[in-house]
This record gives structure tokens, C-alpha cells and sequence, in this order.
């Protein structure tokens, strides 16, 4: 299968740019993937009555943490500067960006992170964040596409630190930086286990009303965490889709969460994954067990599902819409089936839909 098949256009005025003020005002687009119907357009408010009244609604709970980080390089690894060309010397020294995607280990505290830019910073440069140098890192190893392993130096109340510094990592395709209410915006309601560098998009359009009316008709609510870094957002480089591979993330199911699930899937009951980290999430648990069960415990993900992929749990999806030939989006159509999806969102464009993080949804059953 070709990356390519997975290809939309999509004009620059749709990307939305900015939250709606009111989270549940969103338009949602609901297609069938059982009937060949035309897509139907209508109002997040409407999803608490698309929702059957034996539903198993699953959210992802984790917290975006304010991951970006600017800060300067010591030029420790630089090549010396020309005596005709002394302003390089500032450039050596000059801002760069880390964004921290993934603690790899506590003590030492060792992270995976992106880097900008990436090709000028070897290992053994240090770098410094904070006025005061109230971070200091060492680059320890270096991937492809400017993935680093940096390793901070001792500093009481690290995460504080990082809180107090950091910049909230809106994806490359808003257009602006980060402003305080995205802090509390780009964020669930619900969230409550901080790890991500982005957010489950799907869940930024619930409101605690909303989440008060699916419980007053006694629809189940579960709770999982994945934690969103590289494997979510990373782009698809390869012409085949076959020869993609997504990096893991960690997720945790508590025991509550998953004898929730089983319930559900043992007696028949449809579980409504809201957004693709719960889906991958519950469907890499699904297939470890071996029985189709899931699992209390937490572990690495890596399902990369695309279409032909046989699901085992999730029974409809809730879901912003996402990039062309991108790996999410791959994973609606190996649900919702290549054709009805890429019509669905040939419709979203037509009606001038809202797209990415901070768009509208489309729900898929």
C-alpha cells in the first residue's frame, strides 16, 4: 500500500489556528462505516446522544507538559570561527530548541528529544536553559531527523523547573507560539497523568457538562494513559506503508480500567475509544494477551495500524481529523475503510471544516 493513497489537499485557511472558545461548540461530521451513506454534519453537543445506552466510552487521561524548551548551546563542539566572519560566534552560541519527547531514565535523568537545529549539535555540546542556567545538558547521543539523548545535570525539583520554563508544544502547524491559555486549552478536562508532548486531541472538545450528560444516561466511562511522543506525531518518510515503523510510548491500564473493558467486550458491548492513542492503546493490549482481553499493567506501545488490520476491542472512534499520509490518519481509514474516510474528508474540506488539534471531530461508527 502507498503512502500516497493517504494524500488530500487541504487549503491553509482551514488548519485552525486558534481553540473555540467554547470547547463543545466544535462541528463533528458522523459517518457509517457499515452503511454507504453520505456523511452527516452536525455539533459535538450531539455526541452524548450518539452514544448507545450500554456504550463503554474509554478516554485517554494524560497530561500535556510544557515539553519545549529554548535555551543556548555552549559551542563546545563547534568548528572554530573564521577571524572574517566573527558574528558565526554568536550563532554558535545562539538560541536553539529542545523538545523532551520521552524519559528514558530517572537517575541518571536522561531524555529523548528533538532538536533545532539539529544537524549543528553533536554529541558532547552542552546546553544551557533558563536565565540563570537553571538547566544545564549534555547531548550523550545522536539519532537521524535531530533526535538527541541528552542527559541533564543534578537540579532539585527538575519538573518544577521544566513547568516554570517550558513552552507548550503546539504542533508545527499552528502558526504562532504558545500563549498562557493554551496551557489550560490545550489540554482535556480530564487529563491527570502528566508524560505527553501532545495532546489526544479528540478529548479537547468534552466539557465537564458534557461528561456530566454521558453519565446521567448511564453510559460507563473508563480511563486509560498513553502518553503521546514520537510514535503519534512522527511523519511517515517511506513510499510504502508496510515499511513505516512508529517509535513506542508508554501507556498504563489500571485494574479498574481494564476489568471495565472486559466487561464490556465479554458481554458484546461496543467500547467508543475517544481518539487514536486510545485505540492503539487498546488494541496493543488486546493483541499481547492473546485471548483478546486487556490487561491490567502499563508497557510500551508500538501498534502502528493501518488499513487491513483487524481490530480486536474498538468498536467506533471519535477523532480530530488529521495530516494527509500521515500515520492517524492511516489508522481511521484501517477503521472507518480507505474510501469512506478520504470521501468523509473530502466533504470536511467542501464545508469548510476546522482541521488539526485545535479543529472540529468526526465520529466514526
Amino acid at each position: 500500500m502507498l503512502v500516497s493513497e493517504f494524500n488530500y489537499q487541504l487549503p491553509s485557511e482551514l488548519i485552525a489556528q486558534e481553540p473555540l472558545c467554547d470547547r463543545a461548540a466544535s462541528r463533528l461530521l458522523k459517518i457509517d462505516r457499515f452503511k454507504d451513506s453520505l456523511p452527516h454534519d452536525g455539533t459535538f453537543r450531539d455526541f452524548p446522544e450518539m452514544l448507545r445506552a450500554d456504550d463503554l466510552l474509554v478516554l485517554n487521561n494524560t497530561r500535556v507538559f510544557p515539553a519545549r524548551l529554548y535555551g543556548r548551546r555552549s559551542g563546545a563542539k563547534s568548528q572554530p570561527v573564521s577571524s572574517r566572519n566573527r558574528s558565526a560566534g554568536d550563532f554558535l552560541k545562539g538560541q536553539i530548541e529542545v523538545l523532551l519527547t520521552r524519559q528514558v531514565s530517572q537517575t541518571p535523568n536522561e531524555w529523548e528529544c528533538l532538536v533545532r537545529p539539529g544537524r549543528k549539535i553533536g554529541v558532547g555540546e552542552r546546553l544551557f536553559f533558563g536565565e540563570d542556567n537553571e538547566l544545564e545538558a549534555e547531548v550523550i547521543s545522536r539519532g537521524s531527523f535531530g533526535e538527541r539523548r541528552i542527559r541533564f545535570a543534578p537540579t532539585d525539583n527538575f519538573l518544577g523547573v521544566v513547568e516554570r520554563l517550558g513552552h507548550i508544544p503546539l504542533p508545527p502547524y499552528v502558526s504562532r507560539g504558545d500563549l498562557p491559555n493554551d496551557r489550560e486549552r490545550y489540554q482535556t478536562v480530564y487529563a491527570q497523568a502528566t508524560g505527553s508532548v501532545a495532546a489526544p486531541t479528540a478529548g479537547l472538545h468534552f466539557t465537564p457538562e458534557i461528561l456530566a450528560g454521558i453519565r446521567n444516561r448511564g453510559i460507563e466511562m473508563a480511563e486509560i494513559t498513553l502518553h503521546v511522543g514520537l510514535g503519534t506525531f512522527q511523519p511517515v518518510r517511506v513510499d510504502r506503508v508496510e515499511d513505516h515503523r512508529l517509535h513506542t510510548e508508554p501507556y498504563e491500564i489500571s485494574t479498574e480500567a481494564a476489568n471495565a473493558i472486559n466487561r464490556a467486550l465479554h458481554c458484546g458491548r461496543r467500547l467508543v475509544a475517544v481518539g487514536t492513542t486510545t485505540v492503539r492503546t487498546l488494541e496493543y493490549a488486546a493483541g499481547r494477551s492473546g485471548d483478546g482481553t486487556v490487561q491490567a499493567g502499563c508497557g510500551e506501545a508500538d501498534l502502528f495500524i493501518y488499513p487491513g488490520y483487524q481490530f480486536r476491542a474498538v468498536g467506533a472512534l471519535l477523532t480530530n481529523f488529521h495530516l494527509p499520509q500521515s500515520s492517524l490518519l492511516m489508522l481511521v481509514c484501517a477503521f472507518g475503510g480507505l474510501k469512506p474516510v478520504m470521501q468523509a474528508y473530502r466533504h470536511a474540506v467542501d464545508q469548510k471544516y476546522r482541521f488539526y488539534s485545535y479543529g472540529d471531530c468526526m465520529f466514526v461508527e
